[in-house]
């Protein structure tokens, strides 16, 4: 292609004179060295889940060419950067699929390496073929490169490669050439931003606002934004809290040669406790952005735990020296095992010689072995009824927190309390007033915890037939009946405990459906609409079969029939969608699929466009 250079081997000479052999053996060295691979983990913050790994390269070990920079500098020097890509490319996949670590692997190539793989100097698929590499599980990070004139040849290629399910990410957004035009162009599934912008970002006003920025096109997109450079828990808590999915960075972990399989929920756990430090200190972020809202994680306290053989004794002394504290839970390898409470011991200890014979004995005999344990996502208004319901546990006792089974630290029942309040002032704010239904912004919360959860669940779109006409006609107050009246029946047909049911606006209502019988639940609201349409006209003393005339959209006059409704649903797998603006498009197309039928109708559209990425559930299912 034209804005390839010809390679000249060492053509020029290498700045600093860093190394001390000739230049065939830099050739030799670059071309036939010993490589290796380290990789870095990128986290999903929500829940501490594993995204994947970046793919990164050492050079040969005790030698000048060590570090990557020097080894490609040489290479460039030498006009060997290109071979040297490919070369790499080989090592990391061969590596990582050696190795059996779970997620994606992104793996760097420059532009002109890649418009090489398309001349056939790099056979992609044969070496994941070989490697027993899925290509979904390969994203290429197009990395910072002076090439801007061969970006166009780039796109060809980069529909060939996704074509076979190979993924793409801008690498260092913000920084060189990696420009919001690039990301215009390649349309790519990850967007990992420079660590320029990470550094100190939560004392930076302008920092956040770039990258809070990056998030809100990365929402329209249905792009996963990755916080590269990551070295602090602060850093962490802000690009969390301003809405970035992934983190990369040393605080959560160095390159490794072979990388240890880590729990995160410690890390999350800490990460939580900060937000919930922010929060009491009237920093409180949006809670919509980082996924806890109406979650038990929202409620997190880390407290100090003890081991189930420690005696009774250090635990009464813990109480004394922590007067704050009224429940300790006792764990066992990061699994909680049970509780001891202030009251309890101390009630234990006042009784004649028990101190005594007691205080030297291990804490698990007067531990609760049977507390109320919730895992992080639990819905608040379940774990309140949990508390309300479950025997022994009142509202007066604290509770444990746990991710993925391993303790995270307790809740307490005042904070429920509070946060229960906080929501109901938040679902009051944003409720629609004809209906008391949630509106606009609780929809869009609830559409993007369930895409971020990775659950499957099926979005209706319902809206009612030829109503502007029919309110025209008879009035905005049998308008609001009508409206009133079908939020009635939605609301009857729904399973509280797994469905949610919004109103966006006049006679157009969003239902998200977990239950699995849904299609029988929609069949119910469209026959109970119909019954209920002729009541109410029977009682304004209009027939409900009767037709009227009214203008329509264009100005002529034509006949009606009383407003029915239609229902167009679509069902969302894990990973097929990646942002409520998707979401919310799909339904608005099926609904305009049931209206274009007559009478009422149930559309459910069957296709199901291709998934652009796996969720973190599939990949931690991976």
């Amino acid at each position: 292609m034209s804005c390839l250079p010809a390679p000249a081997l060492c053509a020029s000479p290498l700045p600093g004179h860093i190394l001390p052999e000739s230049r065939d053996d830099v050739a030799e060295l670059l071309l036939h060295g010993e490589l290796s691979a380290v990789f870095q983990p990128i986290l999903w913050m929500r829940e501490g889940a594993l995204l994947g790994y970046e793919g990164l390269i050492r050079g040969p070990q005790d030698s000048p060419l060590r570090a990557p920079d020097r080894l490609f500098q040489a290479a460039r020097a030498c006009g060997l950067d290109i071979p040297l890509e490919h070369r790499c490319c080989r090592v990391v996949i061969r590596r990582f699929a050696a190795l059996g670590l779970p997620g994606r692997l992104f793996l760097n190539i420059s532009p002109m390496a890649l418009l090489r793989v398309a001349d056939g100097a790099l056979d992609l698929a044969a070496l994941l073929a070989e490697s027993g590499l899925e290509p979904a599980r390969l994203v290429i990070e197009i990395t910072e490169q002076n090439h801007g004139g061969c970006w166009a040849d780039l796109i060809p290629i980069a529909t060939r490669l996704r074509a076979q399910g190979v993924q793409f990410a801008i690498d260092d957004l913000g920084s060189g050439f990696s420009n919001l035009g690039r990301w215009l162009d390649l349309r790519p599934e990850f967007i990992k931003t420079d660590k320029v912008f990470t550094t100190g970002i939560q004392d930076d006003l302008l920092r956040q606002q770039v990258l809070r920025s990056v998030c809100d096109i990365a929402t329209v997109a249905g792009v996963v934004v990755v916080a590269e450079g990551v070295e602090t828990l602060d850093e962490l808590a802000c690009v969390a809290d301003l809405g970035v999915a992934c983190a990369q960075g040393y605080y959560i972990d160095r390159p490794a040669a072979d990388p240890v399989r880590t729990c995160w929920s410690g890390l999350i756990a800490s990460l939580a406790e900060r937000r919930h430090a922010d929060t009491r200190g009237g920093l409180e972020s949006d809670p919509a952005h980082d996924g806890t809202e109406g979650r038990a994680l929202r409620l997190l306290r880390r407290v100090p735990c003890v081991s189930p053989t420690l005696p009774n004794e250090a635990v009464f002394d813990l109480f004394r020296l922590h007067p704050e504290l009224h429940t300790i839970p006792v764990v066992d390898e990061d699994v909680p095992v049970g509780v001891l409470t202030r009251a309890s011991l101390i009630e234990r200890f006042s009784l004649p010689y028990q101190r005594e014979l007691y205080g030297p004995k291990p804490c698990r005999q007067f531990m609760d072995v049977a507390p109320l344990v919730v895992d992080m996502h639990t819905p608040l208004m379940t774990l309140s009824r949990w508390l309300a319901e479950t025997e022994g546990h009142g509202l007066v006792n604290d509770f444990i927190i746990t991710g993925q089974g391993r303790y995270l630290g307790i809740g307490t029942s005042q904070d429920l309390l509070q946060a229960l309040n906080r929501l109901q002032l938040r679902a009051a704010q944003h409720a629609n007033p004809l209906t008391q239904l949630p509106g606009n912004v609780p929809i869009d919360r609830q559409v993007q915890r369930c895409l971020a959860d990775g659950q499957a669940f099926v979005v209706c779109y319902a809206d009612l037939d030829h109503f502007k006409p029919f309110n025209d006609v008879f009035g905005y107050h049998c308008g609001d009946d009508v409206i009133q009246l079908l939020g009635r029946v939605l609301s009857a047909h729904i399973d509280a405990g797994l469905d949610f049911l919004g109103h966006i606006g006049g006679d157009d209502f969003i239902l998200l459906f977990r239950s699995p019988d849904w299609q029988m639940r929609c069949k119910a609201m469209l026959d109970a609409f119909s019954l209920g349409m002729a009541r109410l006209l029977d009682e304004t003393g209009r027939s409900a079969a009767g037709s009227y005339e009214a203008e329509d959209r264009q100005g002529q006059r034509r006949c009606y029939d009383p407003p029915t409704l239609s229902l167009g649903a679509v069902s969302v797998e894990p990973g097929v969608y990646q942002s409520r603006h998707q979401v919310a498009q799909a339904a608005s197309e099926a609904k305009a699929q049931a209206k274009k039928q007559s009478g009422p109708c149930l559309y459910v559209e069957r296709r199901q466009p291709k998934p652009l990425f796996a969720s973190a559930s599939a990949i931690r299912a991976a």
